[in-house]
């Protein structure tokens, strides 16, 4: 038989059929038709050069492994950095001695302090002294307010002449870092001078256009040479020594080798003292991060001891005999208000201070004189005039 063959042939247009077939294949819609969707491009696993990833879309593992490799990184070169400055500073004890003088860091910068009338100083004289051979120390005079006129354009000999008048003179010991030009000195050079007394200062070895190494025995050294250089020409003014901060440990040290050879000051003025440099350097905010340390005392405070450096203010003020005066003010970050107040708590009972005035001046923290603007205070003046007019009348008697 052969094979049957069929045709399809397509329906009629209008035709019932062609009517059902259109029907059938035609959606419904009220509305205008969709746009057609755009494929989503896969996102590359890899972070190509300018490529960016959308906020909703989270990093792939591989960045956020990469991430934190580099985050542990910094940490442990962190950690280790922190375990490694204590034996660091035990291996080289040097580096503590650098951190307590600061002496190589000079504020303000590019001053000639050949010229101290650059910084308003213009009744002062600068000159140098040689307390020992290749030692040289640079030094400043300041004359009474009252002298300005007078003093202009005076050499040096003029300067020394007049540490012979009837003016009482204050041998100034500035603290750590910067030189004697710097900016909260200067003006207290200014408040002493208006208050009718004369300002000697000086930079220690190494401080300044000084010439030297650093120490504390270098440090008094130079200290002693310039009270006796101010002693031979000053007759019988009333010499007083003011020290502050670390110029604090250098002044008792002073101090208490002038009563030792029986020559003491008329007076001594300490301006945020401590009572000794271990305490200090313990309360300092730079150790605060070392201070729970396991073996700080070892690590941190030997070192410094061993460098030959004690500033021991709380064992001197046992061994002077002369007027004392304390200023220290409560919000002070630098050298703890407790610490003054204990150093005053030695020295009142003394018996070395019998027969002279021991007073302790607190500023309150409301005041904001902190660790060096107690220069600020308008009671300074009164202060001074009634202590060391006492001063005066005990030296007298």
């Amino acid at each position: 038989m052969g094979s049957l063959r069929t045709e399809a042939f397509p329906p009629v247009s209008g035709s019932p059929l062609n009517q059902r077939q259109e029907s059938w294949m035609t959606p419904r819609s009220r509305g205008p038709s969709p746009a057609p969707s755009r494929p989503v491009p896969q996102q590359s696993q890899t972070l190509g050069e300018g490529a960016m990833f959308s906020p909703t879309v989270p990093a792939p593992p591989r960045v956020r492994k990469g991430l934190w490799f580099r985050l542990r990184k910094i940490l442990l070169f962190v950690l280790g950095l922190y375990f490694a400055i204590p034996f660091l500073i035990k291996l080289c004890p040097g580096i503590q001695a650098k951190l307590i003088f600061l002496n190589f860091v000079r504020v303000p910068y590019f001053i000639d302090l050949k010229k101290p009338q650059d910084q308003g100083l213009n009744h002062t004289c600068n000159y140098y002294l040689q307390p020992e051979e290749d030692v040289t120390i640079g030094v400043w005079h300041t004359v009474p307010t009252v002298w300005w006129k007078n003093a202009q354009g005076k050499d040096q000999m003029w300067y020394e002449d007049a540490l012979a008048s009837s003016h009482p003179i204050i041998l100034y010991l500035h603290g750590n870092a910067g030189t004697r030009g710097g900016d909260h000195r200067v003006e207290l050079y200014k408040v002493l001078s208006s208050l009718g007394y004369h300002v000697v200062t000086f930079d220690y070895r190494g401080w300044g256009d000084s010439v030297g190494t650093p120490s504390e025995r270098g440090m008094t050294y130079d200290a002693l040479h310039v009270f006796d250089w101010i002693k031979a020409r000053s007759g019988d003014n009333p010499v007083y020594i003011w020290g502050h901060s670390l110029g604090t440990g250098v002044a008792t040290n002073l101090v208490r080798r002038l009563c030792e050879r029986e020559t003491p000051p008329d007076a001594l003025i300490l301006e945020s003292p401590f009572t000794n440099i271990r305490e200090e350097a313990k309360s300092h905010p730079f150790s605060a991060i070392y201070r729970y340390f396991p073996g700080f005392d070892w690590f941190f405070l030997d070192p410094i001891t061993s460098s030959g450096i004690k500033f021991a203010n709380d064992e001197n003020v046992k061994h002077i005999s002369c007027s004392l005066l304390i200023l220290h003010a409560e919000d002070d970050p630098v050298v703890p208000f407790q610490l003054g107040r204990k150093l005053y708590n030695i020295a009142a009972p003394s018996r070395s201070f019998r027969d002279f005035k021991v007073q302790f001046i607190p500023f309150h923290s409301d005041l904001g004189y902190r660790h060096k603007y107690i220069y600020k205070s308008p009671e300074l003046p009164r202060i001074l005039r009634e202590f060391l007019g006492r001063a005066e009348r005990e030296r007298q008697h």
